[in-house]
C-alpha cells in the first residue's frame, strides 16, 4: 500500500510519463480533432478501422488465436474465414456500407468471425444480448432494422416465429434439422464455397474512422432497452487507451515488464461477447497485443481453473462476481496460477474485502485491477490497478489517460468540487455516437461532448472516482444491467397485479439481486413461483427477481407520490436479514 504522500509522488512522476507517452513523435501520439462540432483529443497513428486492427494479427499468422472447445484457429486463419464471410455478406446477400447485421449467438468462434466480417466491409455489426427470450430478441431486430441475423440453434428458434414477419435473411451458425438446414444456409459450408476478399476488395470499402460500427443494446432506467451506436474510431480509441495506460504504469513501475515471457499471452474470455467488456477489453483487445482468446462455453468456476493451468492463461478478466467464485473453488489451491499476471475486473463494483482475499490468494505477480465505463463509452471511464488500487480499494481509478476526461455535476449542470458529490460525467473520443433511433434519449444524456452517467459519485482529494450510488434506476446483477421498469413492465402484465415496484439489494457474490414488491387486485391471490413461470417467457432469466414479497395494500410512496423504492429496499433487507442473520446484506 501507498501512502497519500507517495501516490501523489506517483501521480506528478505519471503526470510526466503521460506527457512523453503522447507527445507528437510517440507511437501513441495525440492531437486534437472536431467530431461532431466537438473538440477531442484523438491518438495520431492507430489502425483508422477495425479492418486495419485485424490485419494486425498477420504480423504472426500463425500465433494461436482463438481457442474454444475442441476448435482452435491461428490469427491468419481467423482472418481468411472472417473475409470470406465478407463476400458472402456483399455477394449473396448484398450487406453494404450502413447495413445492419445481428449475431444472436452465445459465445463462440463463429461469433468473432461474424464480427470480424461485417465491420470490415463498412455495415455494422449488432451484437444481441445471448440471454434475451423470443420477444426481446424480436424488439432488438426490429429497432435495429437489421437485414440479416447470424444466429445459432437456439436464439434461431427463438426468434423463428418473427423471421417472416420482420422480413430477416437468417445463416445458421450450427446446422439443425434437415429442413432448417434445406432453409437457411449453414455457416462453416458457406465460408468453404467462397474466396476470401483480397485486400485490394477490403481497402475499396473505404471505412472511415467516424463511420458507424456497433449497435450495443443496453438496459437503463426506462423500459426498452437502447441500441448504443458506435463508430470506428470510438472503439479503437477504448482499445489503445488501454494500451497507453499499460505502457505508461509499466515506465513508472519498471518491476512489472516481463522481459521474454515464456508462454504467448492468453485471456480467458468468460463473459459475453455481446457486453462491451467481452467484445472490447477481451476479444478485439486480443489483436492489440497478438493474444490468445481461450472462450468458455459458459462460466464455471472449476472450469475456468483447469483453462488457467491447461492454456497459460495471462489475464483473468471478468466481472467480480468471477474472481469471487475462482477464490472459493475448492480446486484453486490445487490449481498452478503462475502463468496469471492480472486479474482484473469491470462491468460493477468490487467490494473491498473481495480485494483484501484476493491478495491473499493469487500470485504476487498477478497483478488486480478494476475498470469503470459503459456501454455508451465504449468502457472507458477509470480504471485502477496494482499499488494505486491496494491504497484505493473503494475506488474505481481515475480518468483513463490520454484521451478521457471525467468531471462531477450537479443538478443544475455547475461542475463540482473534488470531494463534492454529485453525478459522473464523461467526456472523450470512445464516446457513443448516440442511441440507435432515440434522439430524445440521446439529448437527455449528452450534453457539449459530455455523457451523463447517472452514476452518483465523487473524485476524491487526489482525483480518484469514487461511485456511492446511481441516479438511473437499475440493478446491476453480476455484471448485468437489469432496468427496474422493463421488469415492472413484465410484471404488470399478470392480471392479479395491480401495482409492482423492482429494485436490488446487496449480494455477496453477484453485487446485486433484483427484488419485487408487488400489490395485488383485491381477492386476488399469486406467489412467487407463479409469477416466476409467467415472467419466464418474457424476461431473460437473469432479470427475474429473486425474493417477491406480495401484499393488498397500496405501496409506500415519498411525497412526489412515486413509489417509496428505497424504503421498500430497507424493508427486504432487513427482513431477509431476520431471516437469515448470517447473510451478508450490510448496506455500503
Amino acid at each position: 500500500m501507498l501512502s497519500d504522500q507517495e501516490i501523489r509522488k506517483d501521480l506528478a512522476q505519471l503526470k510526466e510519463i503521460v506527457a512523453k507517452h503522447k507527445a507528437p513523435d510517440a507511437e501513441l501520439a495525440v492531437h486534437t480533432e472536431i467530431i461532431d462540432g466537438i473538440e477531442l483529443p484523438v491518438f495520431s497513428k492507430v489502425p483508422t478501422n477495425l479492418g486495419e486492427l485485424y490485419r494486425l494479427g498477420l504480423q504472426n499468422p500463425s500465433l494461436p488465436f482463438l481457442v474454444y472447445m475442441n476448435e482452435r484457429f491461428s490469427f491468419g486463419e481467423t482472418i481468411d474465414l472472417s473475409r470470406r464471410l465478407g463476400r458472402i455478406l456483399v455477394e449473396r446477400y448484398g450487406i453494404g456500407r450502413g447495413d445492419r447485421v445481428a449475431i444472436c449467438a452465445r459465445n463462440s468462434t463463429e461469433w468473432c468471425i461474424s464480427y470480424m466480417a461485417v465491420t470490415q466491409i463498412g455495415a455494422i455489426v449488432v451484437p444481441m444480448n445471448s440471454w434475451w427470450k423470443g420477444p426481446e430478441l424480436e424488439y432488438g431486430l426490429r429497432d435495429s432494422g437489421s437485414r440479416l441475423v447470424i444466429a445459432d440453434l437456439t436464439r434461431f428458434h427463438a426468434i423463428k416465429p418473427y423471421i417472416g414477419e420482420l422480413g430477416v435473411e437468417v445463416i445458421l451458425i450450427k446446422p439443425g434439422t434437415s429442413e432448417d438446414a434445406r432453409l437457411y444456409p449453414e455457416f462453416f459450408k458457406l465460408l468453404r464455397s467462397v474466396e476470401p476478399l483480397s485486400q485490394a476488395e477490403i481497402d475499396a470499402f473505404d471505412v472511415q474512422a467516424d463511420q458507424d460500427a456497433s449497435i450495443m443494446y443496453t438496459s437503463g432506467s426506462t423500459g426498452e432497452p437502447k441500441g448504443v451506436l458506435s463508430s470506428h474510431r470510438a472503439i479503437i480509441s477504448a482499445l489503445y487507451t488501454w494500451k497507453f495506460v499499460k505502457e505508461i504504469n509499466e515506465i513508472l513501475r519498471p518491476e512489472l515488464v516481463e522481459k521474454n515471457p515464456p508462454w504467448q499471452p492468453a485471456l480467458l474470455a468468460n463473459v459475453p461477447l455481446f457486453h462491451v467488456t467481452g467484445s472490447h477489453a477481451q476479444f478485439l483487445n486480443c489483436f492489440v497485443y497478438l493474444r490468445k482468446f481461450v472462450m468458455m462455453y459458459k462460466w464455471d468456476a472449476e472450469e475456468a481453473l483447469a483453462l488457467i493451468e491447461k492454456e497459460r492463461i495471462s489475464i483473468l478478466h471478468g466481472v467480480p462476481t468471477m474472481t469471487w467464485e475462482v477464490m472459493h473453488s475448492r480446486q484453486f489451491d490445487n490449481t498452478d496460477l503462475s502463468s496469471l499476471r492480472s486479474v482484473q475486473s469491470g462491468g460493477a463494483p468490487r467490494p473491498p474485502e473481495h480485494l483484501s482475499m484476493m491478495t491473499r490468494k493469487f500470485p504476487e505477480k498477478a497483478l488486480p485491477g478494476l475498470g469503470y465505463g459503459l456501454t455508451e463509452t465504449n468502457a472507458i471511464g477509470a480504471i485502477i490497478s496494482g499499488k494505486f488500487y491496494l491504497s484505493r480499494p473503494n475506488s474505481t481509478g481515475r480518468p483513463s489517460p490520454p484521451l478521457t476526461e471525467i468531471k462531477i455535476v450537479d443538478e443544475a449542470g455547475n461542475t463540482l468540487a473534488n470531494e463534492q458529490i454529485g453525478e459522473i460525467c464523461i467526456k472523450g473520443p470512445t464516446i457513443m455516437k448516440g442511441y440507435w433511433n432515440k434522439p430524445e434519449a440521446t439529448e437527455e444524456v449528452m450534453e457539449n461532448g459530455w455523457f451523463h452517467t447517472g452514476d452518483i459519485g465523487k473524485l476524491d482529494e487526489l482525483g480518484f472516482l469514487i461511485i456511492l450510488d446511481r441516479a438511473k434506476d437499475i440493478v446491476i446483477r453480476g455484471g448485468e444491467n437489469i432496468g427496474c421498469a422493463e421488469v415492472e413492465y413484465a410484471i404488470h402484465e399478470h392480471p392479479a397485479v395491480s401495482e409492482a415496484s423492482v429494485y436490488g439489494i446487496p449480494d455477496e457474490r453477484l453485487g446485486e439481486i433484483p427484488c419485487a414488491t408487488v400489490m395485488l387486485k383485491p381477492d386476488r391471490s399469486l406467489d412467487q413461483s407463479e409469477l416466476k413461470r409467467f415472467l419466464e417467457s418474457r424476461l431473460a432469466a437473469f432479470k427475474i427477481p429473486e425474493h417477491v414479497f406480495f401484499q393488498h395494500e397500496r405501496l409506500p410512496r415519498i411525497a412526489s407520490g412515486k413509489i417509496a423504492k428505497k424504503s421498500l429496499r430497507q424493508q427486504t433487507i432487513a427482513m431477509l436479514r431476520e431471516d437469515d442473520p448470517d447473510d451478508d446484506l450490510d448496506e455500503e
